[in-house]
Parts: structure tokens; sequence; C-alpha cells
């Protein structure tokens, strides 16, 4: 049975190391995507990362209704992720281009992203697939796959949103290892509830969809 992991928040080494490939599908990543699954769900998140919940691994799982030709809920095994297009030169719109995400609890900034992507990979059944995906659904990608080269969003934040999120690392002490939050259990750094998680980690979160991730 799935059981709901704890979320590693910004600090935690595994989240700022790239991961590692996964060499053999076997039960125990059967279990552990699983797992991400429900942690996801739990979380009000449109994805998530295999570091995220505290393992060095080359997966990531997603749930997202505007996902075009692919899976609305999918998850991918070491993933390749090509850019369609650079990202506008503009500065990011702070009401369209917010990300949250599901290891930087409570906060969420914007940042300009390519708006085309190419992913492919490997499903757990072993079968190998390639889809594009563009607007909010090409950043979510983009984000999870970030997480996998041990980059978190905010790392990539730019000009006066760099220097507030440099602000709130030291006010939140989002730099120390060892922490971690249950969803379902701990009370959600988004306010979220089961009636608006649509909403949520992306910021519109990426972990946290429209949203975080």
């Amino acid at each position: 049975m799935a059981s709901i992991r704890p979320i590693t928040v910004y600090g935690e080494p595994v989240l700022h190391t790239r991961a590692a490939e996964v060499e053999v599908i076997d039960d125990e990543i059967r279990e552990l995507i699983e797992d991400m699954y429900v942690t996801q769900e739990a979380a009000h998140g449109v994805g998530l990362a295999a570091p995220q919940v505290g393992v060095g691994l080359r997966i990531f799982t997603w749930t997202f209704p505007d996902s075009g030709d692919a899976p609305n809920v999918g998850h991918v095994i070491n993933p390749v992720l090509t850019h369609l297009d650079k990202a506008p030169r503009e500065d990011p719109h702070e009401g369209e281009h917010t990300e949250g995400c599901l290891s930087v609890p409570g906060l969420g900034f914007p940042l300009q992203r390519p708006t085309r992507v190419r992913l492919s990979g490997q499903r757990v059944d072993g079968e190998m697939f390639e889809f594009e995906a563009e607007g909010w659904f090409a950043r979510i990608m983009q984000h999870e796959y970030d997480h996998l080269n041990g980059t978190l969003y905010v790392n990539r934040l730019e000009g006066k949103w760099q220097r507030r999120w440099k602000r709130a690392q030291r006010a939140e002490r989002l730099n120390v290892p060892g922490v971690t939050w249950l969803p379902g259990t701990d009370e959600d750094p988004f306010g979220h509830d089961a009636d608006d998680h649509a909403d949520h980690e992306h910021g519109r979160d990426c972990d946290h969809g429209p949203e975080e991730a």
C-alpha cells in the first residue's frame, strides 16, 4: 500500500545534488513512484521529484489537466528534457509567472522560462516515450527536471526577485539540513485545502501547480 512520505525542505543536501540514473526498475522503484503519487496528491501539488522525498534518483511525477497529448497523470524515469524555445527576455510578471515549490514551503516568486519543451524518458513498465509540452505544463516539466539536477526554481531567480528570496531565506532559515514536512499531517504551508488544491506549488505552483511543484 502506498504511503505518504515527508517532503524535504531547501537546505537538505539531496535537493542540491544531481540525482543518479535509475539502473534497474524493480519493486523498490515501483513502490517509490506509487508513494510519490500519493505524497504529491496529499500535498496538493502538480509535480514531485524523487529528491523531494529524500531519494536521489532521476524520477518525477505530475498531475495536470492541461497536458496536451501527454498523460494528465504521469511519471518519468531517467528523463531527458530539451528546450524548444528560449525564455522571454522581459521581466517576469508576478501574476502570470509565479512558481512555488513544495520544498520551499509557503513562498512563491516569478520566473521566466522557455514556453515549449520536449521530454523523453521511460515509464515504470519499461516503455520509452516522448512528448512536447507547452505553457504551464512545460514550466512544470522544467521545474521537476531541475530538481533532478540539484537546482530549485529559487536558484534561477534574478534581480529584485533574487534579493527578495535571499531575504525570505534568511528570515525563514531555509538553509538548514534535516527539515521536512509531512503532507496530510503537518499544516499545509501554502494554506490549501482539498477544495482548492488546483491553485496551489508552483504559485501557480510548479510542484504546486499554477501552482506548486
